[in-house]
């Protein structure tokens, strides 16, 4: 693993994406260079105590210069509280307070002839550096540019259309794009699982969003009998595995065990996670 940076960076940008969605993009090379699709960020205000503690956010895509280097960060994010609530406040030249990159990051696939990619809610923001890297238009992390897929399906399901973020972005990078919405309001009316239900079934299936959705994810992988992996999108403390706040329950050789999100995840593969089957949502 990289070292875990820790670093008070100055902000580019902040910019509304959709309802209470915001784009952030970070000044910070080095972070830059090292993060991989998948990994995360921990942030927090850079001045004042309240909040104490950091928020972990998915790496959303890294930017380059005119060289071609990473330079910067963006992160995705929802306004969903406090902390995130003074995300949404910064301006061009303030700072924040970050650490990272956290945790395990996607799998590396290759000669994968179609993955899909399946997110609920704000679950989206860690796939649009993977779709890139599966791709093979861009590598991450120091690694060279490498495809590893044929072909990227992505189905994307929100409440409704307002919330709806980065979409065109999902576009523009290559993938397939399918949209589903709780009332109607955008794409399929209905849950992402039965809009991903209604495709054929892809060599590879990874998923992002709330754990019921994942759980119902899980149960349709199973039903193709299709490899799948689920970013978690656990509540978090520390991020570098001291608290031990975001544990999840795993199956072992020994029985059940638990495991560090921040650390041993938040990508795990789905047939290591103890959890029993769900309705479809």
């Amino acid at each position: 693993m990289n070292p875990v940076l820790h670093a008070t960076l100055p902000v580019i940008m902040n910019e509304r994406l959709a309802r209470d969605t915001y784009r952030l993009r970070l000044a910070t090379p080095d972070l830059a260079r090292a993060i991989r699709p998948g990994q995360f960020v921990m942030l927090r205000p850079a001045h004042g105590t309240d909040p104490l503690l950091g928020r972990p956010f998915a790496l959303y895509d890294t930017m380059l210069d005119a060289q071609g280097e990473p330079t910067a960060v963006d992160i995705v994010y929802l306004v969903v509280g406090k902390a995130t609530g003074l995300l949404a406040e910064l301006k061009a030249g303030d700072e924040v307070s970050a650490w990272g990159p956290l945790g395990n990051g996607f799998p590396t696939l290759s000669n994968v002839e179609a993955v899909g990619l399946v997110a609920g809610g704000i679950g989206q923001t860690p796939f649009l550096a993977y779709v890139r890297q599966l791709l093979g238009t861009r590598g991450y992390g120091g690694r060279p540019a490498q495809k590893g897929a044929e072909h990227v399906l992505l189905c994307y399901g929100v409440r409704s259309a307002d919330l709806a973020a980065g979409v065109e972005d999902f576009r523009a990078a290559g993938a397939e794009v399918h949209l589903a919405s709780d009332d109607g309001s955008l794409g399929f009316h209905g849950f992402v699982t039965q809009l991903l239900e209604r495709h054929a079934p892809p060599t590879h299936l990874l998923g992002c969003g709330p754990e019921p959705m994942l759980r119902a994810l899980i149960q349709l992988a199973r039903s193709w009998s299709v490899p799948c992996h689920v970013s978690l999108e656990t509540p978090m403390a520390c991020g570098v595995g001291i608290c031990f706040s975001c544990v999840t329950a795993v199956q072992t050789a020994d029985g059940m065990d638990y495991r560090r999100v921040c650390m041993e995840g938040p990508v795990f593969d789905s047939g290591c996670l103890a959890w029993e089957p769900e309705s479809k949502v």
